[in-house]
């Protein structure tokens, strides 16, 4: 269990965002952060584009951790990353890339784009919660000190 102790009160509930084009995968996911007892809040989407939408029409900056799925259809989680990236009012939030991939070029890629946080997914559910749990401190070192990180999980 990640203590809330960790967590800025203006942080907590901790705001999740996960971008995955996989049903199965969101829903995994879902059930992982609820098991590791995390005081957050999780918003889905099945795509960037919905993910991106939400991002920019929030009058208010986004201030939470947002997951991204590498492989999606249409634009993938690189594209993404640049646009954050490059966008004044998202550009600091940590980014936390979920591929199936473990390419040393695609993790590259990542992290020249913006990523913060590399994740292979993992096969087994257990191992699942283990690197979100791993990962959720890291985001919220990044939202807290604004530095750069550059961190590989795996299960």
């Amino acid at each position: 269990m990640i203590s809330s102790e960790l967590i800025d009160d203006k942080l907590c509930p901790l705001k999740i965002l996960l971008a995955d084009d996989d049903k199965d995968d969101r829903f995994l996911f879902s059930l992982a952060l609820d098991e590791i007892s995390m005081p957050s809040n999780l918003v889905t989407f099945v795509d960037r584009e919905k993910l991106m939408d939400y991002l920019f029409d929030n009058d208010e900056p986004f201030s939470g951790v947002v997951f991204i799925d590498m492989n999606m259809p249409r634009k993938g989680g690189l594209e993404c990353l640049s646009e954050i990236k490059q966008t004044k009012k998202l550009k600091d939030l940590p980014l936390i890339i979920f591929s199936t991939s473990n390419s040393r070029d695609m993790i590259d890629k990542a992290f020249r784009n913006g990523a913060d946080v590399y994740i292979q997914k993992p096969s087994d559910f257990s191992q699942l919660k283990q690197v979100i749990f791993h990962a959720l401190p890291i985001a919220i070192e990044k939202m807290s000190s604004n530095s750069s990180l550059k961190y590989i999980l795996n299960a």
